[in-house]
Order: structure tokens, then sequence, then C-alpha cells
């Protein structure tokens, strides 16, 4: 008995010590320059607690407008992915045309992209000098482009919708992918019309998916910086913009650590919303994303 107690000691300490070491490495790599920035963010040059400095930045305007901004831009990015995927969701699982797969395989090719690609392509399409604006300048023998939305939230909105859509859409089709086909044939023999369907079973069915998936694009969105650096869209300032440019403009690293550290904050609180709207859900497509 005490070599088998020995030996459950022993292999009990060979398991703490490799749980021990991914913590470690974690908190070099992760915690420890985590720490770094709510130091600065929280306290003075001596290292004593000073939050005053910290409430003087959340309660100026210009991260009010930055933290409107963010929230702004990514529920309007959210709510268009949430909407577009879900239609392209139903057509492309249950719609049979010429080129589907292909289609799908397009969609789901721009998580590979890089996002200044994105707007890149965006700025040679829509912008001032555009495909777009030179065509109906010269339909309409205008002297101005008549469309200028992409230099201001609306672009962001427009290229973060183009980016994150397959975010949705993978989680999506996976669930649709689990319906059962004679729920649909049995609805359709009872009379039941395409709107019917897919408010009665299309929808219910995707819901999970469609919070897993959105939950995912408002984090995404609320963190996203290449994006809205890249169109430089005017007077539009969101809280990652602001970091950098607090730090990387003004050399001003208190307020950047301040402004990181509240972005942190509303991401964590973003998650742990969407796991606790998950477990009320069930959790049934918890791991789709």
């Amino acid at each position: 008995m005490a070599d088998v107690a020995s030996h459950v000691r022993h292999r009990q300490g060979t398991n703490a010590i490799w749980v021990l070491i991914p913590l470690a490495l974690s908190a070099g790599v992760f915690f420890f320059p985590l720490s770094l920035v709510l130091r600065e963010a929280l306290t003075d040059g001596s290292g004593t607690l000073h939050l005053a400095r910290a409430l003087r930045v959340l309660q100026s305007h210009i991260f009010l407008s930055a933290l409107t901004n963010t929230l702004r831009i990514a529920l309007a990015s959210t709510l268009g992915c949430l909407a577009l995927g879900f239609v392209l969701g139903v057509v492309l699982c249950f719609v049979p045309f010429p080129g589907r797969g292909p289609t799908t395989r397009l969609i789901e090719a721009f998580i590979a992209l890089p996002t200044f690609l994105i707007t890149l392509a965006f700025t040679f399409i829509y912008g001032s000098a555009g495909i777009v604006n030179e065509t109906l300048m010269a339909i309409s023998g205008a002297t101005m482009p008549p469309l200028d939305f992409l230099y201001s939230s609306w672009g962001v909105i427009l290229a973060e919708i183009t980016v994150y859509l397959p975010f949705i859409l993978r989680p999506l089709m996976a669930a649709f992918a689990t319906l059962d086909p004679a729920q649909i044939e049995i609805a359709s023999s009872l009379g039941a019309r395409a709107p019917m369907i897919v408010r009665r079973i299309l929808f219910p069915a995707a819901l999970p998916a469609l919070l897993a998936g959105g939950s995912l694009c408002l984090l995404l969105t609320v963190n996203e910086f290449g994006i809205v650096l890249f169109i430089g869209a005017k007077g539009v300032i969101t809280l990652p913009l602001l970091v950098y440019s607090k730090a990387i403009q003004e050399f001003d690293y208190p307020t950047a650590c301040v402004v990181a550290s509240a972005n942190l904050v509303l991401s964590i609180g973003l998650y742990g919303l969407y796991r606790v709207a998950l477990q009320r859900l069930g959790g049934r497509n918890a791991d789709l994303v």
C-alpha cells in the first residue's frame, strides 16, 4: 500500500509540474506585460495607487467619444454580419444553384485575408478616385465624387462586415448541417411557405450559432484597429486607435495605458456576457467558434 501511495504522489507531482509549466509561460508572455500596463494606468511614478489620473482620462471628452464610436461601429458591424450571414447561410445551405460550393469557399477565404487588403481594395472601388465614383462621374458629368461614405464610420462598418462575415457564416452553416431535412419537408407538405419555415424552423436552429458568431464578431470589432487606421475615417477615433495615438504619436503612455485597460475591461465584460447567454441557451453550440 505504501508503494502504491508513493506512486500516486509521484504521479500527482509530475502532473502538477506539467500544469505549472504552461501557467508559468502564460504568466511570462501575457500576464506580466498586462500587469505592467495596469500598473502604469493605476499608479503614479513611485508605484503608489493613484486613481485621479485614470478617472480624469475616463471622464474626458476624447475617451467618451472614442468609447461611443467603438460601441456604435462594433454593434452596427455585428448586426450587419448577423443579418447578411443569416440570409447567405440560408441561401448557401438550402437553395441549390450553380457554383454554390465555390461561392461558399470564396466567402470563407476572407478569413485568411489581412484586413488592410480589404480596406485597400475598398479604396480602389469606393474611394474618391475609385472605380464606382469615376464611373458615376463619367455618366452624370459631376465634378465631385458622388459617393463619399468610405472615409467615414460607414466605410469602417462596411469593411468590418466584409472581413468578419465568415465568423458568422461558418458556425451558422455548421448548425444548419445538423438540421434534419425531414423537418422542412414535413412543414412544406403541410402547407408551410418559405417565410414560415425560416421563422419556425431555420431561425430557432440557427439562434445558438448566431449568438456564438455574433458575440465573437462583437469582440473582434470592439478591438479592431487596422481597418480604422487604414481607412483613415475623418473624426472616427475608436479605443484601439486612441491607444495608438496616445502611445505612439504623443508618447503619453500613462493615458494610453488607462484607455487600454478600459478596452480590456470592456472586452472581458462582453466575453462574460457571451458565456452567460450561451449557458442560458443551453450552450449547445458553444464550441462552434
